[in-house]
């Protein structure tokens, strides 16, 4: 068990972190090359993709796939910023919904016709509105970060910091086995369903944007509401509980989000954001005007 705890705590460590980063850019260059080379396969009717002919037909896909694995990345730093700092570690939720967005308008890109009916095309007008997203969000999270520097630390002292962060650690640890379990299960199940199953024809391949990530959205609720309950063993700062309950209600939106598209899904990824934001802005005036009277 003493092993275990040990190489959970390694994942979680600067020095893996660092090591981490450099693997995951060769990886994503070497990915993007082999997806090159199926593209030009399909081209040259070498290899059969038809059925995923989104992602094999333009070069400019072949962008999709460095960026899932600057996504998986992103994914172990929300991990690892988790016992660090709770607001850090909602914003690495935020960076991950606007790098999903541009990881789709790569593989949507391949579906546009630029034609002069801009406006009557399904594809055009959901390039348009994540293009729009994708600047807003970007705004809106370096607003969220801005807030998050004016904020104080967590609302404990002494001991209490010491072990709330501690238990934050072990949280961290143990999402980590889960992540990977849940990777690897999301990439086996696309596998099977778009390449050998007899339903292949019918599988919604949209629904590759949000292969493991509507499922990790999910764990995140969880996690999020594990740490408002043992932050009310901790401290009974009524604007602390307030924001991680804001927080909270944020992740569900972004949640939800994955089982819409089009325009209501910016929109729900935006508001959540904006949300999130609020939630922070308030919490930190109530702790300023708490701190004058």
């Amino acid at each position: 068990m003493k092993k275990i705890q040990t190489l959970l705590n390694f994942f979680l460590s600067e020095k893996f972190k660092d090591k981490s980063e450099n693997v995951i850019i060769y990886i994503s260059i070497f990915a993007f090359i082999i997806h090159l080379l199926f593209i030009f396969l399909n081209k040259f009717n070498l290899f059969n993709l038809a059925l995923v002919s989104s992602l094999f037909s333009n070069p400019i896909a072949a962008i999709y796939t460095p960026f899932s694995f600057i996504l998986i990345y992103e994914v172990y730093l929300l991990v690892y910023y988790l016992p660090k700092s709770t607001t850090i570690y909602i914003g690495k939720q935020y960076e991950i919904i606007l790098l999903i967005i541009i990881r789709r308008i790569f593989k949507d890109i391949s579906n546009l016709e630029l034609t002069r009916d801009w406006f009557a095309v399904k594809y055009d007008l959901i390039f348009l509105y994540d293009i729009v997203a994708v600047i807003v969000l970007f705004f809106l999270i370096f607003i969220f970060y801005r807030l998050s520097d004016l904020q104080k630390k967590e609302a404990f002292i002494g001991n209490k910091l010491e072990r709330f962060i501690s238990i934050k650690n072990g949280i961290a640890s143990f999402l980590v086995p889960i992540l990977l379990i849940l990777s690897f299960y999301s990439f086996y199940d696309w596998i099977i369903k778009s390449f050998f199953s007899v339903n292949a024809l019918v599988y919604n391949f949209e629904d590759i944007n949000k292969i493991f990530f509507e499922d990790f959205f999910t764990v995140l609720i969880l996690v999020d509401v594990l740490i408002l309950l043992f932050s009310f063993l901790h401290s009974d700062k009524f604007s602390t509980v307030i924001r991680n309950s804001g927080f909270i209600i944020s992740t569900i939106m972004i949640k939800l989000s994955f089982n819409t598209e089009g325009i209501l899904n910016d929109i729900l990824l935006v508001f959540s954001v904006v949300f999130g934001i609020l939630i922070l802005y308030i919490h930190n005036k109530y702790d300023k005007l708490k701190k004058n009277i």
